[in-house]
């Protein structure tokens, strides 16, 4: 195959170009310049895809000996994952901005492009496995190691793109076998640290960083009956399941601390509650896709496991898909327990067995402690 290796400049990607080589595939390394960004041109930034990111990933092709290039994405980046991100605190939600750029990003923008210059195959570093049927049909599975498993920010991806997609390190037990590989290679980065947090906040600040973006507006924090228990500058530094840093004036009559249940943006309120009342009963979302093949009949329940996070566990469940009166489709998932902390905007993968079925944006959410 002709394959595109998306280099971000660590180990992984790197690996994976590297294996990609050794089973005889025509191959090219590109790394994606996504920011213009100062915090991220800086040395030492904690995110990914900086200057010195770049200078990695080209010091790896030239050890490969293959072709290498940068390629400006910055403005689609800006477009999809940035002002994205910032309309979805806006509006109350919490999203995952690491899932937006691989939708929207690497497996669209890069793959669109990769498939107009004649590519096959996009080639990335994440550990997870693309399994081919009995009828062909391509599907994702986990990787072979749980620990480092990916699937889950890779949910988001259609038939079309897992067609097109290439994961190298999918069966490797272990991320200590992928550095000692790279040593073996001579590629330099062989011992560089994971990149962490928000690749577009390099200082980790979130809350600080969409205060300068969203502005301050304050008001009020109150309980599951309406009643103003303390005050915010602003709703969009607030998430679910947040505990610290609600400086309420009124103690719980029981004196148990209170955490954040909901946001409601219109009205600029947090609404706070015990530990339990964060409990939820069912999820749904509108915005859902299939990895691969759909159920047959997606209508009737189906047995499956739905994860919330990227590190978190897989919880059984049933899930379905739904329409009402209004004409609006969703995907509903009810998990056999409750899950805890479920914000709207989270995404919620949906597994059978090691199989990636498909996800959802959650768009709402139904405790399983009704307020009295």
């Amino acid at each position: 195959m002709r394959v595109l290796a998306a280099m971000s400049g660590g180990v992984d990607s790197a690996v994976a170009a590297a294996r990609a080589v050794d089973a005889g595939h025509d191959v090219v390394g590109v790394h994606l310049a996504l920011s213009r960004m100062p915090g991220t041109l800086r040395t030492g930034s904690r995110g990914c895809c900086t200057i010195e990111d770049s200078m990695d990933a080209q010091r790896a092709a030239n050890v490969l000996g293959i072709p290498y290039y940068v390629w400006d994405f910055s403005e689609r980046f800006k477009a999809d994952v940035v002002d994205d991100f910032i309309a979805e605190y806006s509006a109350g939600r919490t999203p995952n901005p690491c899932m937006r750029c691989n939708e929207r990003i690497k497996f669209a923008a890069l793959l669109e492009k990769a498939l107009a210059l004649g590519f096959d195959a996009v080639c990335t570093g994440h550990y997870a496995s693309i399994v081919t049927d009995a009828a062909g049909h391509r599907e994702l599975h986990r990787a072979s190691a749980w620990a480092k498993d990916q699937s889950y920010v890779l949910g988001v991806l259609t038939a079309e793109q897992l067609a097109h997609a290439y994961f190298p390190l999918g069966d490797t037990p272990s991320k200590q076998l992928v550095r000692e590989e790279a040593a073996r290679r001579g590629l330099s980065v062989a011992q560089k640290p994971d990149s962490h947090d928000i690749c577009f906040i390099p200082d980790g600040d979130t809350r600080g960083w969409l205060g300068d973006k969203v502005g301050i507006a304050p008001g009020d924090i109150v309980d599951r009956s309406g009643e103003v228990v303390g005050t915010h500058d602003g709703a969009h530094a607030y998430t679910v399941g947040q505990r610290r840093g609600l400086r309420l004036g009124t103690p719980a009559p029981d004196g148990r601390p209170r955490f954040v249940l909901e946001v409601r943006p219109k009205e600029n309120t947090v609404v706070v509650g015990p530990k339990e009342a964060l409990a939820v009963a069912e999820i749904a979302g509108a915005r859902f896709t299939w990895a691969g093949r759909p159920p047959a009949e997606p209508a009737e329940s189906f047995a499956c496991e739905v994860q919330i996070r990227a590190h978190a566990d897989p919880v059984p469940a049933v899930a379905r898909v739904t329409t009402d009166a209004a004409g609006t489709t969703e995907l509903v998932v009810t998990p056999d327990e409750p899950l805890g902390g479920v914000a709207p905007g989270q995404t919620a993968v949906v597994y059978v067995g090691t199989r990636v079925l498909g996800q959802c944006t959650i768009d709402r959410t139904v405790s399983a402690v009704p307020a009295a």
